[in-house]
């Protein structure tokens, strides 16, 4: 590292310290020839890939985008901010080690949903209507079949119902 004062490069680290939320490192460094010292941030670069639209076109990744679109769905649900914050860090983190420099949009668009199916199934229903693009309401009606049918107990017990209880039949 080079001395930010005389522009040495001999310079040792005298202290490392964890800093931030964990991911970055703080170093005390000091320099062999003027003897100054001076403080280093470390922090790992990871880069998102570049998304492919439908269209061809090509744009960074845009978490603000996901967050909107995401938070589009869940727009008066009972779900907590933490929560989806931890969904899209989680699609995030598939987006980066994909080892891939583009992916597709389409394929941000399932990991979208896939989180959303575990958040809220009304959610889900919702972001699945705009991004499928369904074209009747038979293709609706199968979607919400298919959820029903395969969720587990877990996800039947922390979320609210998707169509609410059969009617009773009081006479």
């Amino acid at each position: 590292m080079r001395c930010p004062f005389c522009g040495v490069q001999n310079t040792r680290v005298i202290d490392s310290r964890l800093s931030g939320e964990g991911d970055q490192i703080r170093r005390r460094r000091e320099c062999l020839s003027c003897h100054e010292r001076f403080t280093t941030y470390e922090e790992a670069e990871l880069s998102l890939p570049r998304v492919v639209k439908q269209g061809g076109r090509r744009e960074p990744f845009s978490e603000d985008k996901l967050r909107t679109g995401m938070l589009r769905a869940l727009e008066r649900r009972a779900v907590a901010t933490d929560l989806v914050e931890e969904a899209i860090r989680r699609i995030k983190h598939l987006a980066m080690t994909t080892g891939e420099r583009e992916v597709n949009s389409r394929q941000i668009g399932e990991w979208a949903m896939c989180e959303l199916r575990g958040l809220d199934q009304v959610a889900y229903v919702r972001f699945a209507s705009v991004y499928r693009s369904f074209e009747d309401v038979q293709a609706f009606r199968d979607l919400i079949e298919r959820l029903e049918k395969d969720l587990t107990p877990e996800m039947i017990k922390s979320q609210m119902t998707l169509i609410g209880d059969e009617p009773s039949n009081k006479g």
